[in-house]
């Protein structure tokens, strides 16, 4: 499970040095193979190849209805490999879909990750925490 927020910054060639507590741990449980995706939200998802093949499949099953999203989420897929010094390439073309130019935050969201515009996230999150509670939260007890 990947938690914990990273703030980075992509070289000039649009690489991401992935944080030394995540690099052992995607090495061990997918060769550093990985898979970037575009999220509705405006960042990008990255996955440990074996679970983006587990929501890749379920993505490929929904109906006719959902083939907008299936685009989204299957069409701007793209295979990396962590390589040698534990960077990862984002493509130019999903740099650009989620306005990545070089400060990013790479959080850890249990099996996959998120990576987003450092000011573009700090401004969705302050809008976030101005905003109501979600149902879902108010039976939790903090």
């Amino acid at each position: 499970m990947f938690q914990g927020a990273s703030a980075l910054n992509l070289d000039g060639k649009g690489r991401l040095s992935v944080p030394a507590r995540h690099r052992d741990v995607l090495t061990a449980v997918c060769g550093g193979q990985l898979t970037v995706t575009r999220h509705p939200h405006g960042c990008l998802m990255v996955f440990p190849r074996p679970e983006w093949e587990k929501f890749r499949e379920r993505i490929a099953e929904l109906p006719m209805s959902a083939q907008w999203w299936k685009r989204i989420f299957l069409g701007n897929a793209m295979d990396v490999e962590l390589d040698g010094t534990g960077r990862v390439l984002v493509s130019p073309e999903l740099r650009a879909a989620a306005g990545l130019e070089r400060e990013v935050i790479l959080m850890g969201m249990g099996r996959h990750f998120e990576l987003w515009d450092k000011a573009t996230y700090e401004a969705k999150e302050a809008e976030a925490m101005q905003g109501e509670t979600p149902d879902a939260f108010k039976e939790l007890s903090f």
